[in-house]
């Protein structure tokens, strides 16, 4: 049975790749950083649907030994690593200050650099690291220009990684989400907001967790063994 670590694999998109994936016969270590209850209640879908996985309770804003140490206690070696964890709100370059700043790099750009550092040991040939990135690398969105820079930090690491691990049969990855229907875009409550952002979409609506994670499931399978270095688009043809 293949292991799997989803950062961020409580809630949202997260959750839905987690469910995804241990659907898919994979055993799936869900990490989280404070959300007890949302981890529970994720861990338990995936046994009442007949799956396998535990939970791995960190921080990324610190250093990212501790998600590790709490992985190994669970499993010997690593299949598919997805950098799901994210941070983000809508904030104008003017309103950005040094403090969020650092903490949005710390979380979106910097953990998934050393968790992908500290995988690599685990991590059996043949693996998969799948990136969670954000259409915004494509599309110009000066409403969170800071947002924008850390997902484009990741686009660029997938491209050295896929290099450097190319050689062990490892593919690495990018999943480009558009705007999605979850926790974190409580925004969309709002029928007006909820409106615009469909219009992005060329299909009139704003996407679900499950269609990207669907995306995911298929770059962490065997079936994605000849594509890597690649940014895969999940926008629903967002502003095309």
């Amino acid at each position: 049975m293949r292991t799997a670590l989803v950062t961020g694999g409580s809630r949202g998109i997260g959750r839905a790749i987690a469910l995804r994936l241990a659907r898919d016969g994979v055993r799936v270590g869900v990490h989280y950083g404070r959300d007890d209850a949302a981890a529970e209640r994720t861990l338990a879908q995936i046994e009442a649907a007949g799956g396998q996985g535990f939970l791995v309770k960190a921080a990324l804003e610190e250093p990212v030994d501790a998600v590790w140490r709490e992985f190994d206690r669970y499993a010997d070696g690593l299949d598919i690593l997805v950098n799901n964890a994210g941070i983000g709100r809508h904030m104008p370059l003017a309103e950005v200050t040094p403090e969020w700043f650092d903490r949005l790099f710390a979380v979106n750009a910097k953990a998934p650099f050393f968790l992908v550092q500290q995988a690599i040991s685990r991590l059996r040939d043949g693996g998969r690291i799948v990136n969670i990135g954000s259409g915004v690398t494509r599309i110009a969105f000066p409403e969170d220009t800071a947002y924008s820079m850390t997902k484009g930090a990741l686009n660029t690491l997938t491209l050295a990684l896929a290099k450097e691990l190319g050689p062990r049969g490892i593919t690495v990855n990018t999943v480009a989400p558009g705007i999605v229907e979850t926790e974190m875009n409580g925004w969309l409550a709002d029928p007006a907001a909820a409106r615009a952002a469909a219009a992005y979409s060329v299909f009139d609506r704003v996407g679900q967790p499950d269609e990207v994670a669907d995306v995911v499931a298929f770059v962490a399978s065997g079936d994605a063994r000849w594509i890597t270095g690649q940014t895969l688009d999940a926008t629903g043809g967002s502003q095309l």
